[in-house]
């Protein structure tokens, strides 16, 4: 019986296993947990918007896929046993591309600085493969238990590759929220839609944009609009031509227009758009609330007041930030278009200014409104965007 050479099989195969399972591990995680909105993505571009990707489907298939093909080097290459790990960094590399798409995604894929480093990363790995198949005769061949220096030492590569791969990825918190909420309004699936980041100050104009979407099918714009960080600008609101401004990424913009009226045979602004549907008879009951909400993401106070009587009974029935911007309006105003007070309303506005006067550190005091009026329309009036 050949006593070290079963010694030398055992111990491959303990590395083999052990590098697998890691493998496996991370992959199937970082594809199903992490990644799967912005993989859907890249199937929706490279599909031409054709298929759907489906994120459990998915990461099983890319995670077999990429197994092979470290199953394919291994055969090939033959590596020894302290140096097993080298095996996966090609399907590493793999990983890495396919979860490093950024902002152009949508539009389409470019591989961007991989073109040079990829084959950068190739060239390496190919001399580190050199150098481990001449060490190979070297090698101890001695029992490779669970807790060997040979296990750990491929445990530490394994790792490596691993940080490479989290490190190269997307990890653009917004980009992602924008991601997870488009497929939600796909699902049609409006309140996970609102819920995917709601939490986070960070936005941008497009996650702005699907935002207004999603409260505008549930009938919430005027109500809920300034529970989420906006963006300060009236242009963000709707998506626009080319990849300046808001756009969608999967789902379809023509649904916005379509649910606001109608889809324009031109790219146009946004209250360019808003304007010529209203004068042609076209808006859907949703555009009113749209153009409300642009005067007031513009902080036009007075075209809001103009635009508000010609489409809305002013009562207490209006919508939450309707009537926070008509107190807003009235105490701003000396002679205002449309006089409205609301008691809790007053009581609470008096409450802002108090508080604006008893902190005289900008910071200290645009803190505190956060904490007790982060939700109202005063906050963003106030503090967003604004000069100290």
């Amino acid at each position: 019986m050949n006593y070290n050479r079963t010694v030398k099989n055992d111990s491959t195969v303990t590395v083999r296993v052990a590098c697998a399972v890691v493998f496996v591990a991370f992959a199937f995680l970082w594809l199903f947990f992490f990644q799967a909105d912005l993989i859907s993505v890249a199937q929706h571009v490279f599909s031409a918007g054709q298929t759907i990707y489906y994120p459990l489907t998915g990461a099983l298939l890319i995670t077999a896929i990429l197994l092979l093909l470290q199953s394919g080097i291994f055969w090939l290459l033959r590596l020894g046993k302290f140096s097993h790990a080298l095996t996966y960094l090609p399907s590493f590399l793999v990983l890495a591309v396919i979860t490093s798409a950024g902002e152009h995604a949508g539009s389409h894929f470019a591989l961007g600085r991989w073109l040079w480093l990829a084959p950068l990363l190739l060239i390496l790995w190919g001399a580190l493969v050199w150098v481990a198949r001449s060490l190979v005769p070297y090698e101890a061949r001695h029992a490779t238990g669970l807790f060997s220096r040979c296990v750990w030492f491929n445990m530490l590569a394994m790792a490596v590759m691993m940080a490479g791969v989290a490190c190269s990825a997307n990890t653009n918190a917004v980009f992602h929220f924008r991601i997870h909420a488009e497929r939600a309004l796909i699902s049609r699936d409006y309140d996970e839609a609102l819920s995917v980041g709601s939490r986070s100050l960070e936005t941008d104009a497009s996650l702005t944009m699907i935002r207004a979407y999603a409260l505008a099918r549930k009938g919430m714009l005027g109500e809920r609009l300034f529970h989420y960080p906006v963006y300060p600008s009236s242009d963000a609101i709707l998506p626009a031509a080319g990849d300046a401004g808001s756009r969608m990424l999967i789902y379809p913009a023509d649904s916005v227009y379509r649910f606001l009226g109608a889809v324009p045979r031109r790219p146009m602004q946004p209250q360019e758009y808003l304007a010529a549907i209203k004068r042609s008879g076209q808006a859907a009951p949703a555009a009113d609330d749209y153009i409300l909400c642009s005067s007031l993401i513009d902080k036009d106070l007075d075209s809001f007041a103009r635009q508000i009587v010609s489409c809305r009974t002013v009562n207490d029935s209006l919508p939450r930030h309707y009537r926070e911007a008509l107190v807003l309006y009235n105490h701003l105003r000396s002679n205002p278009l449309i006089v409205y007070h609301d008691p809790v309303l007053d009581a609470d506005y008096d409450d802002l200014q108090r508080l604006k006067a008893e902190y005289k550190v900008y910071d200290e005091r645009k803190g505190k409104a956060l904490e007790l009026y982060r939700n109202s329309y005063w906050y963003y009036y106030e503090f967003v965007n604004n000069k100290q």
